[in-house]
């Protein structure tokens, strides 16, 4: 299916601040939908002015659908007698009798013009079953009658209000819908909106209080909105959003005027009580900063470890006691790697390369008291799962660790690591260009504890390692692939 951009800009004479003012109405035009309980259509107009295009459609929150198919991208030819057309060629709204039947459905239809500057850019056709007709409600009829003043307002060019952004957190119809005259007092609110309200701590009903001073009771001047006070954002003169704080009460707001013949005859009030949700997202954060924390705190003791171990290591007589210990020493400081990267992160999501380079400068600042090695990453390990990278950083240690101190063999060298992911895995190769393996090497027979360590953590990741000496020149090439 085109998009709407698409079909503007390929079926359309449209030049870019009309194409901006249509954009603009498709953001808010659910607003529309869900007070008129109607389906929307948006019509423009093709190279040829007898040819329509189908551009944006919508569906309402409040109401079931009377337009079953996708119409997006579907034409019409100019009729006198089509709605869109007449829409088009007289500026003026325009109406079926009620209960034309659209797919053995009764339906009733308007056609709205959309005009910027004077001039019908476009059509919005709107589409309402009127099956099982019945009294409406108060509800329905607050409804109804402001959706009939919001398609006035959009055949005149006055909503929406140019500079609004359409922000996912906005309130909708369903959160709480109240209308109030142009003095402030209010007219009608729904069920919703007056919960919201006796939970900030109103008592009685909200029918005939003036919405700026009571709201202002629940929300002091000294906690409001930065330089905005309740009152100012209530008035209705302008489009507004707020989000309104008084100690554990939240309130988000959104207020759009309501005019006839340009002159503001009230507004209607979108509102949302978003307390739990702010506490919520409280609590969230203070869990992340407990978790980071955590991080933080294991990372030093592992690192004091590491020390105590590096200590111990240098009181060994033995040569075989010292290398264990500087083994261990690399193990711990590896995983205290991974912890510092986890205290600085906002998730449980590594970015291993950060790791893995904190782990090859660790390589070569052990190898360089006996000569030139170099370790060097080429490609990027990616994003990874807190579980997996304290494992994964292991592996690369006792890799790299291995080429370092067997394959370089106390030589000078290089130790290239090199990740890549493919088809859901990462496949990492490390090589070095020592002396290789002698012929009759095989790693699952090796009582080396870091190759053990390796194979253990590589099947608990479920993947797979070799170890062999390389094709394409001297030295060993070790090759891990795990599944993502």
């Amino acid at each position: 299916m085109p998009s709407m951009s698409e079909i503007i800009a390929e079926h359309t004479d449209l030049d870019d601040a009309e194409q901006r003012w249509l954009k603009l109405l498709v953001s808010e035009w659910q607003l529309l939908a869900d007070l008129s309980f109607s389906d929307l259509v948006l019509w423009v107009p093709d190279h040829d002015p007898n040819v329509y295009w189908a551009a944006a459609q919508v569906r309402p929150n409040t109401g079931a659908t009377s337009l079953f198919d996708d119409v997006v991208g579907d034409l019409i030819a100019y009729s006198p007698e089509h709605l869109v057309s007449d829409a088009f060629v007289s500026g003026a709204m325009t109406r079926t009798s009620e209960g034309k039947l659209q797919a053995g459905m009764p339906v009733d239809t308007r056609a709205v013009p959309v005009k910027l500057a004077d001039r019908v850019v476009a059509v919005v056709e709107q589409h309402t079953s009127v099956l099982g007709t019945r009294a409406p409600s108060g509800l329905e009829e607050a409804y109804l009658e402001t959706g009939a003043q919001l398609a006035q307002m959009v055949s005149t060019g006055s909503f929406p209000t140019p500079g609004e952004t359409n922000l996912a957190m906005n309130p909708r119809v369903g959160d709480g819908f109240i209308k109030v005259s142009a003095a402030g007092d209010v007219e009608y609110a729904s069920p919703n909106a007056l919960s919201a309200y006796r939970r900030l701590g109103l008592i009685g009903d909200l029918v005939d209080e003036h919405l700026p001073t009571l709201t202002a009771s629940f929300f002091p001047a000294s906690e409001g909105p930065v330089d905005d006070s309740v009152r100012s954002v209530l008035s209705g003169r302008t489009a507004r959003r707020a989000e309104l704080v008084s100690g554990d009460a939240h309130l988000m707001l959104r207020v759009i005027p309501l005019t006839e013949d340009g002159a503001r005859v009230g507004a209607i009030v979108l509102s949302r009580d978003v307390s739990d949700l702010r506490s919520k997202e409280r609590q969230l954060v203070t869990k992340d900063a407990t978790i980071r924390e955590i991080h933080h705190r294991v990372k030093n003791n592992l690192q004091t470890v590491a020390a105590l171990l590096r200590m111990q290591a240098r009181r060994m007589t033995s040569d075989e006691a010292r290398v264990a210990l500087e083994d261990a020493t690399s193990r711990v400081a590896s995983i205290a790697i991974v912890h510092e990267t986890l205290s600085q992160a906002f998730d449980e999501i590594v970015d291993f390369d950060r790791v893995a380079d904190g782990l090859l400068r660790m390589v070569g600042d052990v190898s360089a008291s006996w000569g030139g090695v170099s370790a060097r990453r080429e490609g990027s390990f990616g994003a990874v799962s807190a579980e997996l990278a304290t494992s994964l950083a292991m592996v690369v240690t006792e890799l790299c660790q291995n080429a370092v101190e067997h394959g370089l063999a106390d030589s000078s060298g290089e130790v290239r690591v090199v990740p890549s992911t493919r088809d859901g895995h990462l496949h990492i190769e490390i090589s070095d260009d020592g002396r290789g393996l002698p012929p009759d090497f095989d790693a699952r027979q090796s009582r080396s504890l870091g190759l053990s360590i390796v194979s253990t953590l590589v099947a608990e990741m479920k993947g797979t390692f070799t170890l062999d000496n390389r094709t394409d020149g001297p030295g060993t090439l070790a090759v891990v692939d795990i599944p993502l």
